[in-house]
């Protein structure tokens, strides 16, 4: 199976050329793909010791459209980030050792103990907190994008969700003021062909994507499964945001190799379905690939392990957070503004060098 690139509406023209990447930004993308599948691999293990409270939700599969939207982004833009997008909290600065901590419920955590591996984010690297309700986020996404207009800023707000969440309320909600106000917001749709155990042929009788056109604004489906194809149509995206041209929805073709969660054994799913998707795991594509062209991936590959073995044991190293801290900062007494986020992509490295 490949999916082929397609816009809605099909008559709008390409925006210019595609973004430059360098071998660096490549080696960046394989890094922050490798580190979303790794930590989670270790948090999955930690989770089957009854080191992490509750159930476990990985995006195994989806690295690449987790990272790919993320390293679009430059500094001031902002993100609203869901459970199965791990790589994009990589990108924008975030550690695995926090993240760990995080999975444990430990004071370490990027919320200090208040929660698991769902409902968090940093916000001094700009990134917002998952609501659960899915898809919640594209609401949050827009207000923000809102926020940028009124200012006139040129700045996006970006948010993931998926198949399912096309068929809720909300979503219709996010889309259609988006394109009424052509608000800078990207709306990635990761489509991993299940919304839990409902395939994409009971799900909507139209691809979502193409309803895009429906509210005013370009649709556009990619491969989920490349890195460099998710990168480069979110990075257009982003580009035609800023010059206030509107919103984009992205729909990125994948499939989620782990259940809906851990207690979920995908029983459902075709084993010919799901073999021929393992044979377009994104990582091992993506490595494929660089190595053709003389990258060594087996040295990315052993620092990120070595980062994540040093992460592990110093996330296992830290407290489980004193009780009183339960009820500290459930109301706000102070406002304070999101932070700017690490942007690794060398467009800007290098604009603010």
């Amino acid at each position: 199976m490949t999916t082929e690139a397609r816009r809605f509406p099909a008559e709008h023209e390409e925006d210019g050329r595609p973004a430059a990447l360098t071998a660096a930004d490549r080696r960046a993308l394989l890094r922050f793909m490798l580190m979303m599948r790794t930590t989670e691999e270790r948090a999955l293990a930690l989770y089957q010791q009854g080191k992490v409270p509750g159930s476990f939700y990985d995006g195994r599969g989806q690295e690449a459209t987790a990272v790919g939207p993320a390293f679009a982004l430059g500094p001031r833009d902002r993100a609203c980030i869901l459970h199965r997008d791990l790589g994009a909290h990589f990108v924008r600065g975030v550690k695995p050792g926090p993240v760990l901590a995080q999975m444990m419920g430990r004071a370490g955590g990027v919320t200090e103990g208040k929660d698991a591996n769902m409902h968090f984010a940093d916000r001094r690297v700009g990134c917002v907190q998952m609501v659960s309700m899915l898809p919640d986020m594209a609401l949050v996404a827009c207000g923000l994008a809102i926020a940028f207009q009124m200012r006139r800023e040129p700045r996006v707000a970006l948010t993931w969700f998926g198949d399912g969440a096309t068929a809720n309320g909300q979503w219709h909600e996010a889309m259609n003021i988006a394109g009424i106000r052509k608000l800078p917001v990207v709306l990635i749709l990761e489509n991993n062909q299940w919304a839990y155990s409902t395939p994409n042929e009971l799900e909507f009788a139209v691809d979502p994507v193409e309803r895009a056109a429906g509210y005013g604004f370009l649709g556009e489906k990619v491969d989920g499964n490349d890195v460099e194809a998710v990168f480069q149509a979110a990075a257009a995206a982003c580009e035609r945001a800023r010059q206030g041209r509107g919103p984009t929805l992205i729909e990125a073709e994948t499939m989620r190799m782990h259940g809906h969660g851990a207690h979920d054994d995908m029983r459902y799913v075709p084993k010919e379905m799901f073999a021929e998707w393992e044979a377009r795991d994104p990582i091992r594509l993506y490595e494929q690939r660089l190595a053709a062209d003389g990258v060594d991936v087996e040295s990315v590959s052993q620092s990120v392990e070595k980062e994540v073995d040093e992460a592990t044991e110093w996330a296992l190293g830290q407290p489980m957070p004193e009780p009183g801290r339960a009820t500290a900062g459930v109301f706000a007494d102070t406002d304070p503004e999101l932070g700017d986020g690490e942007a690794p992509w060398s467009r800007w490295t290098d604009e603010h060098a």
